[in-house]
């Protein structure tokens, strides 16, 4: 050791020597335990920062994932489902939550402002041209002379310059008058007269087209009955409400067995799609609405026969409303991720290997659902995983489209050959990127809401004539949704049960392609004298009857 060695030629007695050495040797073997406690102090202070950083980094993906949901239904399509009114109510609260997710977002990084995603620009398409099917009145504009006005030589027609404009004439009322000449015999002193034609309402002022009118108005256009009062006094035509309510009961009433037929015919599928959707209802005890929901079943587009779309309009959302509907049906039913069908597929889940002897219903899990986890992630921060799950998906979806023309035989070998490969590659690709993925995360949440319902997710692709997703249920509902605006609430429970039948009616005369207006006017005209025997000729789909 050198410090010894100097130590010698110090010429200090042994004694000396001797306590010197072990006072510095004591330093030195201080100063390397102090060295190492600094380093093991760093190497803890470390590992904790970084655990605080993976902490703080999940819970800023989190709030800003939560932050761009809240913009989205903020200033897009959702939070135009809610009237003037209830923006004002609720605009407070979301100008709040996303304020205070703002706040803690800059609080965990530091005051740094954070990034968000510009929305891209909507290109705007060109003017679609007016339906070829409708009337043209034409307007001639020709010259005030036909001569030039520079030489005064006669001028020559060259060709037309056309353009369009669309019009429209407002409700027109007009009176039907049923003249019935009545004839005497002076012999037998009897009056002879033409019997009044039977009417879907003995004795009323509404005919026909007034009626269907009426209905359209009020379920397929939502306009309350009050504003068709408004419509019809412009007119000078006096239709109070309660005539319009009474009106609207008793055709309810005449079209139920309709209905009731449509519902049979839907449970005789082995593929039915539902969804459903809430609907605020008058509680006049309290005075205030109270939370029903229309429950909408449809029939699947990949197998054979006409479309039918079914509403049941109930007081709650309990999974025992689709049990009462659906009552020993059995087939696969695709729905969302809701806990309201578990009771439905518990057979199934218990005895997967003969869950078709075993359950009266097999789950169809929507990929649009799972898709939407992934999209609202990427639309938050540009995740790349969520980038390459919706790469993944979109994939599946390019598939369907390509077998979408082919009949069931060769959609299901396309599926089998493109659609299961990658099925298995994504799910390989989901339980990896899981173990990479902090619990929690708004990632985390996606992934786990796809693997969860990973076997309802895939049984599409075993067959070919079930459906990748709900998106058509969903369309079908989504417009009843968007009129809640106008008729803010249903009356009552008969009211909305009313309402779910009629619109059964007139939604699915729309899938066939049918015209709702002309279907009910037909069926409103024959209902009156039409036999029972043959009333299925008379739905929506049915075979044209004379």
């Amino acid at each position: 050791m050198k410090s010894l060695t100097e130590l010698d030629q110090l010429n200090l007695d042994p004694a000396t020597k001797n306590q010197v050495a072990a006072l510095v040797q004591a330093l030195v073997d201080q100063a390397s335990q102090d060295a190492k406690t600094v380093i093991a102090e760093q190497q803890a202070t470390i590992t904790a920062n970084e655990k605080a950083i993976l902490y703080k980094d999940t819970k800023i993906t989190s709030l800003t994932y939560e932050l761009a949901y809240y913009k989205r239904i903020r200033y897009s399509t959702k939070s135009e489902t809610l009237t003037a009114l209830q923006r004002d109510v609720f605009e407070e609260t979301w100008n709040t939550d996303m304020s205070a997710i703002e706040a803690e977002v800059e609080q965990l990084q530091e005051n740094q402002p954070c990034e968000t995603v510009a929305r891209p620009k909507r290109s705007r398409a060109g003017r679609q041209p007016l339906p070829s099917h409708l009337p043209r009145i034409e307007h001639y504009h020709q010259p005030a002379s036909c001569t030039c006005g520079q030489c005064g030589r006669d001028l020559v027609k060259i060709r037309d310059d056309v353009t369009e404009q669309l019009d429209v004439e407002p409700a027109k009322f007009f009176v039907h008058r049923h003249i019935r000449p009545q004839y005497a015999c002076r012999t037998c002193e009897t009056i002879t007269a033409e019997p009044i034609p039977p009417a879907i309402i003995d004795g009323g002022m509404a005919a026909i087209g007034l009626l269907v009118w009426v209905l359209i108005s009020k379920y397929l256009d939502h306009l309350p009955l009050y504003r068709l009062e408004q419509i019809a006094a412009r007119s000078g035509v006096t239709l109070s409400r309660s005539t319009l309510a009474d009106w609207v009961g008793r055709v309810g009433v005449e079209l139920q067995p309709l209905v009731d037929r449509l519902h049979w015919y839907l449970l005789q599928r082995p593929c039915v799609l539902a969804d459903e959707t809430p609907v605020p209802q008058l509680d006049p005890g309290k005075g205030k609405t109270k939370k029903a929901y229309l429950w909408a079943y449809r029939s699947n587009d990949l197998q054979p026969g006409p479309k039918i779309l079914v509403f049941d309009y109930q007081a709650g959302r309990s999974g025992r409303h689709a049990e009462q509907f659906l009552q020993d049906w059995q087939g696969h039913l695709m729905v969302d991720g809701y806990g309201g069908y578990k009771a439905l597929f518990a057979a199934a889940r218990a005895h997967p290997a003969t869950q078709s002897l075993l359950s009266s219903c097999i789950e169809l899990a929507c990929w649009a659902h799972a898709r939407r986890k992934f999209f609202d992630l990427f639309q938050a921060n540009q995740s790349p995983v969520a980038k390459e799950a919706l790469k993944r998906i979109a994939e599946l979806y390019e598939i369907e489209a390509e077998g979408r023309e082919m009949s069931i035989d060769d959609r299901k070998n396309l599926r089998a050959e493109k659609s299961q490969p990658r099925l298995t590659e994504l799910h390989d690709w989901l339980q990896q990127t899981r173990l990479r993925t902090a619990p929690g995360s708004a990632l985390m949440k996606a992934i786990e809401y796809s693997l969860k319902r990973w076997p309802a997710l895939i049984n599409y692709a075993e067959t070919g004539d079930l459906p990748i997703d709900n998106n058509s249920t969903e369309n079908c509902i989504r417009p009843i949704a968007l009129g809640r605006r106008n008729w803010l609430f249903a009356g009552s429970e008969r009211a909305g049960q009313r309402a779910a039948a009629i619109q059964s009616l007139l939604g699915t005369a729309k899938l066939n392609g049918l015209d709702p207006a002309a279907w009910l006017k037909d069926t409103l005209e024959k209902l009156p004298i039409w036999p029972n025997s043959r009333i299925d000729e008379l739905l929506p789909f049915g075979t044209k009857s004379e």
